[in-house]
């Protein structure tokens, strides 16, 4: 997704009641507001590939997946991101009573485009890692074969880069395996 930032301070009360209001999403980064202007066919099917994969293997576990509307809180009001999938397998627990802003998932998906990749490789990365129940954060690039999970190990964080569309994305937290096929399919990577 290609974001901006938008020159508004706001509390996040009044983030937050302006948002649930919003005809379009905005994410909120420690008092600005992050405009999101839309997504690539590209990062549209990877995004539906990886929820429908999931949501497969892990509906039975008990484990919900979510898409990119459902936002998540970080920081108790210092960050509102919309992550493009999150997953959670214990009880989801919430901000408050309306029910749209998750505060535990255990897996969080990032598909990265050229004007996001920055972001969510730095400060959007170390603000997810504030959340205690996240245990993997995987990113996605929509340009090329690459896939990168992080996870969490005491106190630091593992990577791996996957590259090969013959690939598995093995996800521990939760038990499930994704093949980069799967990830990838429909979508035309020019390498």
């Amino acid at each position: 997704m290609s974001t901006t930032a938008v020159p508004t301070y706001l509390t996040p009360e009044e983030y937050i009641t302006a948002e649930r209001k919003a005809m379009i999403k905005s994410e909120y980064f420690s008092g600005k507001i992050i405009a999101d202007s839309g997504a690539s066919l590209e990062h549209n099917l990877i995004t539906v590939n990886v929820v429908n994969e999931l949501y497969n293997q892990l509906v039975e576990h008990g484990c919900r997946v979510f898409g990119s509307d459902m936002r998540v809180g970080i920081g108790s009001g210092m960050s509102y991101f919309y992550p493009d999938v999150s997953v959670v397998c214990d009880t989801p627990r919430f901000e408050d009573d309306v029910l749209d802003i998750l505060l535990n998932p255990i897996v969080v998906v990032e598909v990265l485009s050229q004007s996001t990749e920055v972001y969510d490789r730095g400060e959007k990365f170390r603000r997810y890692q504030q959340l205690e129940s996240l245990q993997e954060y995987i990113l996605i690039s929509q340009e090329r074969v690459q896939v990168e999970r992080y996870q969490r190990q005491v106190e630091k964080w593992q990577s791996q880069v996957l590259t090969s569309i013959e690939d598995t994305m093995k996800l521990v937290s939760v038990n499930a395996e994704i093949p980069l096929h799967q990830i990838y399919r429909f979508v035309e990577i020019n390498d």
